[in-house]
């Protein structure tokens, strides 16, 4: 335990400089040549030249996915952690996701990411880290801030802009397991989860209104999965909850750009009727797959040049080097610039490969094993120090001086 006495200290002793640096960012409103601003259909520097977007997610590290450690049906963040809760423990797991925050991205990390040429860092969060609910080790005195105060150091020591991409928002948005909720975008049905949601964007915005490392927020990621049978209903209301985001950020924040994704995977943009709402916003679109060519995302290009706004591709990747180079080429040729998904996790198709520690086979087959019943847990249940050596395996592992980096993947994006 005496590792996870250290990263707990670490953890305190971050969130007491932390203080200071809100402080700081409290004090008289900045000038607006201060932020990204918005000409057309660019992003304009405070210096005056344009800024195209090349970069990179850091996706699982505040919004733990299964498919990074392996898992298939163990997908989304509390399933993840149920499931290591029935495996060690709670107070085990709890430790484990501390030092899985303090470790997965560091300063070392985005030093890296700026060493090869990224000039933008994309933050998936879970709303969460801003509340008192159970996540990632805590229960109550989250550590959102404390960990976004730290990145936005990180990425200012760098010269690298940061946009803060909420994830999974209150009752979720897609109704999948990409935003860790219930099987059902309820934040459309539910006031509740709205005013939540909006709270969130409110504080944030808040205590970063004068930070101009923050290109912008991205109110939440890919609404409203194609499963649902009332899917154009649900598509009919996302410009309006859009808009209360906006709204509640503009309270606070008049300074930074808000960022906005279609419907279905951020691919459809038909919902937006009203699509110029705010003086300071653009859109952002995902694709994974198909053809790397115009034809492939001339409906992305078509409603950007509609609206004569700036499109930019947050997710893209989970492809072999020569399409990834060839689709970056034609973004590049369009004017849509890019965060490629994601910098880091086991396996290859990332900036930089976690390999898996001896013994994680036996976590990935409990994680896939059924455990409906506390006999069938009981029944999966492998060697419980056994599993807690290769959990503190896995924390060794992923820190980047342990990690493969991905040359071909990287030159791939042609960033450099």
């Amino acid at each position: 335990m005496k590792h996870f006495l250290v990263t707990t200290i670490s953890v305190t002793l971050l969130s007491l400089g932390i203080m200071g640096c809100s402080e700081k960012k409290s004090g008289e409103p900045m000038t607006s040549d201060t932020f990204v601003t918005i000409q057309g259909q660019d992003l304009i520097k405070p210096d005056g030249t344009k800024l195209f977007i090349m970069g990179t997610n850091l996706g699982n590290w505040l919004n733990p996915e299964g498919y990074m450690f392996r898992f298939n049906k163990t997908n989304s963040g509390r399933f993840i952690n149920e499931m290591l809760c029935q495996l060690v423990g709670p107070d085990f797991t709890a430790d484990f996701w501390k030092a899985f925050k303090d470790n997965y991205v560091t300063r070392e990390d985005i030093r890296f990411i700026k060493e090869q040429g990224a000039n933008t860092i994309r933050l998936p969060f879970h709303y969460k880290l801003f509340t008192d609910e159970d996540y990632m080790g805590l229960t109550a005195r989250q550590d959102g801030f404390a960990r976004v105060d730290s990145l936005v150091e990180w990425c200012r020591e760098s010269e690298l802009y940061l946009i803060l991409d909420m994830h999974d928002a209150p009752g979720g948005q897609t109704g999948d397991n990409i935003d860790d909720s219930y099987g059902y975008p309820w934040l459309f049905d539910s006031e509740a989860s709205q005013q939540l949601y909006c709270d969130i964007w409110r504080r944030i915005a808040d205590r970063y209104k004068n930070e101009s490392v923050i290109l912008g927020y991205e109110l939440f990621n890919e609404p409203i999965a194609p499963y649902f049978e009332n899917m154009e209903e649900l598509n009919g209301k996302l410009e309006e909850v859009y808009k209360k985001g906006v709204a509640a950020i503009r309270e606070v924040d008049r300074n930074h750009i808000v960022l906005l994704g279609g419907s279905q995977w951020n691919g459809n943009f038909k919902p937006f009727k009203d699509s110029k709402f705010d003086d300071k916003m653009m859109y952002t679109c995902h694709r994974y797959g198909g053809d790397p060519t115009p034809e492939a995302i001339r409906e992305f290009i078509s409603f950007r040049d509609s609206v004569n706004l700036p499109m930019y591709m947050g997710e893209i990747g989970h492809n072999s080097d020569e399409w990834q180079a060839t689709f970056c080429q034609t973004m590049r040729d369009h004017n849509i610039g890019y965060t490629f998904w994601p910098y880091k996790k086991m396996d290859g198709s990332s900036f930089v490969g976690i390999t898996p520690p001896e013994g994680w086979k036996a976590i990935v087959e409990f994680s896939e094993a059924p455990r409906a019943t506390y006999k069938e847990i009981r029944e999966a249940r492998p060697d419980q120090a056994a599993s807690r050596k290769t959990m503190l395996d896995f924390i060794e592992a992923c820190k980047l001086k342990n990690c493969v980096v991905q040359e071909g993947y990287i030159r791939s994006l042609g960033m450099k």
